[in-house]
């Protein structure tokens, strides 16, 4: 299933997160692309919010931390972002894969793209694009890569 949507705001950002959520439901590993500045943690920051792991303002980018991990009543919710992460050997380390074996866990990753293995893995992509100065546009494809 593939689904595309808009926003014009960081604020219509964070909604689609909200709208998203459910979709992602089912989900355990989702990649999400885009260019740096995108969206990509604005996006989470709904997501998290809808699944009650945490408050928006809460949730900020793990570049230099790698890994944030926020606590709902049903999921936790892990962000991941390997922008800085070049090796597998270094991207082992980080411990994705216990974190997948939990059903219950909901793993996003920015820059997951960069290892194919986690690729095959994702159960879900988000791409972000931009659209003009404020607007993105975002493509959500479920069980692309299974």
């Amino acid at each position: 299933m593939t689904r595309e949507f808009a926003s014009n705001s960081a604020d219509g950002t964070v909604q689609l997160g909200h709208e998203l959520a459910p979709l992602l439901r089912h989900a355990t590993l989702v990649l999400l692309r885009g260019d740096l500045g995108t969206g990509k943690t604005t996006l989470v920051k709904g997501i998290a919010e809808a699944f009650g792991a945490a408050e928006r303002e809460d949730v900020t980018s793990p570049t230099f931390t790698l890994v944030h991990e926020y606590h709902g009543p049903e999921r936790a919710i892990y962000h991941i972002d390997l922008y800085r992460i070049e090796t597998q050997h270094d991207l082992d380390g980080l411990g994705i894969d216990d974190l997948v074996r939990d059903k219950s866990n909901l793993v996003l990753v920015e820059w997951g793209e960069k290892f194919p293995r986690l690729v095959s893995m994702s159960d879900a992509e988000i791409s972000i694009t931009r659209a003009g100065a404020d607007g993105r546009k975002l493509r959500l494809s479920i069980g692309a890569h299974r």
